[in-house]
């Protein structure tokens, strides 16, 4: 029996106690390797919403990936005696919209030894998860301002006779008042005004979805005696938890803090006041994530040295987006590294008496289907104009 024991101790240390300690140390390693990969997808999964409400590709052994957007054709009728070689307008056009990765995107951490032995908490997965939220809040970023860019946007398609319809832009309310963006009333009319504008262009109704501001979502919430949006099935705890809102006009309702929201992300404190609707106050210590600015991210401006093959927009280019409400085809999204995590080990971990733990993302994002995209806008009567 002993020796039976030493032989399976011998197979778990790979050959004898002499590699005990390196055998326990691999070990180790690869169990937080697996723990915080869990904690980095966890993060990542429940911080992004645009990554399912897009069209999305797998990008491999390529630079690039191309998008076939086809578009209408007509009928007619058939002259008797003559041969059918299809109509007389060649139809359907055909249009390739090509979207690149954008570079690597990384978010990392370095954990000294040290400090993970002392802590009475979990470092690791509490870094995990920070690390998560920073690539999914990117993620987010690229893509809600790819769909305004599609909303600006005329079609892919330039074929002579055919005139594809493109993006769609439309004012909430109608006064010079930024604040007509948290109007309840106001809200509700442009949802009913781009569901037409989206059937009159043909776009299926299927898959569409609106992302507001945290605050508008919840200005629609405490008006939902008079505008009668709340699902009469999910009353008392979803209300209170801010879930009650299911759709306007078949539109279903997300809020983020990711969208291009008047020259900022998500929040817009100040602003003009309207007679009715007040300038949003500044709760005061916000932080700094919240207000930062939707800088420029195109190859031209590269902040803190990111940079981005495809053309996402400046601040000043949305100064006056409100909110976005688009369908699936708007935009097409490649990805050629998911999500992923990286941690040093062996000898540099040694050396460094710790580990760097990467997160890392490659991704891009471009207009796919201009007519699937609406933007809202306020406080001007000028429309946003298409990127420079």
């Amino acid at each position: 029996m002993a020796q039976q024991n030493n032989t399976a101790q011998g197979d778990l240390t790979w050959g004898g106690a002499e590699n005990l300690a390196a055998s326990t140390t691999d070990a180790r390693r690869k169990l937080y390797l697996k723990l915080f990969s869990g904690e980095l997808f966890k993060g990542f999964q429940r911080n992004t919403i645009a990554r399912d409400l897009i069209t999305k590709r797998t990008l491999k052994n390529g630079r690039s990936l191309q998008f076939i957007f086809t578009g209408r054709t007509k009928s007619e009728f058939h002259v008797p005696g003559q041969s059918i070689m299809g109509n007389s307008d060649g139809a359907p056009p055909v249009a390739e919209v090509t979207i690149q990765c954008d570079d690597l995107l990384i978010s990392s951490a370095f954990v000294y030894e040290l400090d993970e032995t002392l802590a009475h908490y979990d470092l690791r997965g509490e870094i995990s998860r920070k690390i998560g939220y920073s690539l999914a809040e990117n993620y987010d970023r690229r893509i809600f301002r790819a769909v305004s860019s599609a909303a600006r946007t005329a079609s892919p398609i330039d074929a002579t006779n055919f005139v594809e319809p493109g993006g769609t832009q439309i004012r909430v309310g109608a006064t010079a008042y930024a604040s007509d963006a948290y109007d309840a009333e106001k809200l509700v009319n442009a949802f009913y005004d781009a569901a037409a504008v989206l059937d009159e262009k043909g776009v299926g109704g299927e898959g569409r979805v609106a992302v507001l501001s945290p605050r508008q979502y919840y200005e629609l919430i405490q008006n939902q005696s008079t505008n009668a949006l709340i699902n009469r099935d999910e009353q008392g705890t979803a209300l209170q938890t801010g879930n009650g809102i299911i759709s306007i006009a078949g539109i279903k309702i997300y809020k983020s803090m990711n969208i291009p929201f008047f020259g900022q992300y998500g929040v817009k404190y100040g602003g003009t006041a309207g007679p009715t609707i007040p300038a949003t106050a500044d709760p005061g210590n916000t932080g700094s994530f919240v207000s930062e600015a939707t800088v420029a991210m195109d190859a031209n401006a590269t902040p803190s040295g990111q940079k981005t093959v495809n053309e996402y927009g400046a601040a000043t280019e949305f100064a006056n987006s409100c909110g976005l409400i688009f369908q699936k085809e708007a935009v097409g999204c490649v990805e050629a590294i998911g999500p992923q995590v990286q941690v040093t080990s062996g000898d540099v971990s040694v050396i460094y008496q710790g580990d760097v733990i990467l997160g890392r993302l490659a991704m891009g994002a471009k207009p796919l289907n201009p007519a699937a995209a609406v933007e809202l806008f306020a406080g001007t009567s000028t429309k946003p104009a298409a990127f420079a």
